[in-house]
């Protein structure tokens, strides 16, 4: 078999996705043992994202792109929103209301009644991102903040918001943005690559390797925190002992990150993180002050197994002339292998997970969803978890890692050291996607929060963009040993049934109109607002559904235009839809039509109107 190629990944041979198999590697996940209950505690929350059990008794909850703290009960499902913050600012899948870390003396009668939280904002006194050479983007200013709030026990919100760090780089992926307060009464937080290097910033170099400079850390310029966990005091100072990195201290603690979406403490203060791989090797770390973690030079271990680092920013052709693809890697671009790197680098704890090269991502039976068929799960929170003294027996040292194209929590024993210890067994497999989680006090109930969209495996293999439990809050309560089974969810109003299926166009229908103009134009505007998820071809995308090839013929195939315009305006771009003009709409779906083989001619597509009803996607 030919070899493809992944944005410099490199690898060949087959892989296969079925009914509970679904790209786990051999032999790197047992069978779990352990019998839960499932319950559905809330849904309809808007993008729950960060999860922590509260001095309260409650779930404290930020809704990433609702801009909400929210307090959900978790006897009941009840939701107090605390505080609504309007600055937050949600253009795209991976950015508004983030991480929030609740102080550690919040209710104990101190004074330090504090929530911190992380969010993306428009700034334009700071300027321009250099990266965002487009106007219009709604990413040209945005940038990310650290914000402190006092939360008041009598009337249950939040307020008086303090910046504790402002100017943090933001982007249009890879933001990360957890937080949390360690055992230090230190603030933490991750920051992503920003998702350069691929799709639609793959003309953007990677620079999770770079370190601050003086100048900049005495400008407050922090360009150089992509791709870095931070460690700052909690008033937002670098502390004098933060690790000193080519000679300049800042709040810079590791670097070479990707996208670290997964951070938490064990008792000992041990810094555990999850982070995403590109399509083999997302990785759970231990996090050293001062260490390097590879990233782009290394994906999970320094092996050269199925991974070459592609720098399409250094292509000889000038980079803006290429086209980004995951199967066919340019000539002209530079790639090199893993042992290339030779600094000193800090190696993760697991992978998840590793293949040799001759793999090959590219199944058919994925449907162009490739993505839900690589070894990766997309790790998203991650958690300390002790069940010795009356919690899950067996489980006396582990960390959870929820994951976004499994649908699972997937639990990975430690040794005393933090060491991994065996292999990763997996629970509560699902057609969702799981983004953090809580466990109560008495260490019994796991509660799992999910997205409200986007693509996971499904049960019967392949991908899905239905979610089961959308924008839900789950509890999986431990209710004896087995073979790891999930008893069924008890009937709820709760639960969503689902989005409804577009119209078929009645008679076949006419065939789409547009121009060769509005299609350039919708290219444009499908660069600016839709490739982060969808991907620069259409197909390549790793959070929304291909909008080309098989999987858009099967699906859109014989209905209306109006139906797919629809579609468009009602969902694009996910945190903010119809947020574009009319006549970008009609632009964009011009775009994927013609991708799609439809044919540019004299007459404009409408920007709505009954007229695109006749017609029918081909």
């Amino acid at each position: 078999m030919k070899f493809s190629k992944l944005a410099g990944i490199v690898f060949t041979g087959m892989v296969v996705c079925g009914l509970g198999l679904a790209q786990d590697s051999p032999d790197s996940v047992l069978r779990g043992t352990k019998q839960f209950q499932k319950r559905v505690v809330v849904s309809g929350l808007d993008g729950p994202w960060e999860m922590t059990w509260g001095p309260d008794n409650m779930l404290w909850v930020t809704e990433r792109a609702g801009k909400r703290v929210t307090r959900v009960d978790p006897t009941n499902g009840s939701k107090k929103v605390a505080v609504t913050i309007d600055e937050v600012s949600v253009p795209g899948g991976q950015d508004g209301l983030l991480g929030m870390a609740l102080h550690p003396e919040l209710l104990k009668g101190t004074g330090n009644d504090f929530v911190y939280v992380a969010y993306s904002y428009l700034d334009e006194a700071k300027g321009a991102d250099p990266a965002v050479t487009d106007p219009k983007s709604p990413y040209r200013f945005l940038y990310t903040k650290v914000v402190r709030m006092t939360y008041d026990a009598a009337s249950g919100t939040l307020s008086k918001p303090v910046n504790i760090l402002t100017g943090l780089p933001a982007s249009n992926d890879h933001n990360a943005g957890r937080l949390k307060i360690g055992p230090d009464k230190k603030l933490y937080m991750t920051i992503g690559d920003q998702g350069n290097n691929q799709l639609a910033n793959f003309c953007i170099a990677i620079e999770a390797q770079r370190l601050p400079t003086a100048k900049e850390v005495a400008d407050k310029d922090f360009v150089a925190y992509v791709g870095k966990s931070i460690r700052m005091n909690l008033d937002g100072a670098i502390p004098p002992d933060n690790p000193k990195l080519n000679g300049v201290v800042s709040h810079v603690f590791t670097y070479g990150h990707r996208n670290p979406q997964g951070l938490d403490f064990g008792p000992d203060g041990t810094i555990y993180s999850s982070e995403h791989g590109p399509n083999t090797d997302d990785e759970v770390n231990i996090l050293k002050a001062g260490g390097n973690y590879g990233w782009p030079r290394v994906a999970g271990m320094k092996d050269n197994k199925a991974y070459d680092f592609a720098r399409w920013k250094d292509s000889s052709k000038p980079c803006p002339q290429l086209t980004f693809s995951f199967w066919g890697l340019d000539p002209e671009v530079p790639r090199e292998p893993e042992t290339n790197f030779k600094q000193p680098m800090v190696d993760p704890v697991a992978t998840m997970f590793t293949v040799k090269t001759g793999y090959n991502f590219h199944d058919p039976f994925c449907k162009d969803m490739d993505l839900i068929c690589w070894p990766t799960v997309g790790t998203s929170g991650i958690e300390f978890y002790s069940g010795k003294n009356g919690g899950i027996p067996g489980w006396d040292r582990v960390v959870l890692v929820s994951t976004l194209k499994r649908g699972s929590i997937y639990v990975l024993p430690l040794t005393a050291n933090g060491k991994a210890a065996g292999k990763f067994s997996r629970y509560f497999q699902s057609e969702n996607r799981y983004r953090d989680t809580a466990v109560s006090p008495d260490r019994k109930t796991i509660y799992v929060a999910t997205d409200p969209s986007g693509v996971t495996e499904a049960l019967a293999g392949a991908g899905t963009a239905t979610m089961l439990d959308a924008g839900a809050i789950l509890a999986f309560t431990y209710t004896g040993e087995g073979n790891g089974a999930t008893a069924p969810a008890p009937v709820s109003k709760a639960q969503p049934t689902g989005p409804a299926q577009p119209a078929v166009s009645a008679g076949g229908g006419a065939a789409p109109q547009f121009t060769a103009a509005q299609s350039a134009a919708g290219k444009t505007a499908y660069t600016s607002n839709c490739a982060v998820c969808h991907g620069n071809t259409l197909t390549n995308g790793t959070f929304g559904t291909p909008l080309a090839g098989e999987y858009f013929k099967s699906h859109w195939s014989g209905k209306s235009l109006k139906a797919l315009y629809d579609k468009a305006q009602k969902t694009m771009p996910p945190s903010s839809p119809n947020s574009l003009s009319a006549d970008s709409y009609a632009s964009i779906v011009a775009y994927i039509l013609e991708v799609n083989g439809a044919k540019a001619g004299t007459s404009a597509m409408q920007a709505g109107g009954d007229g695109l009803e006749k017609m029918t996607v081909k």
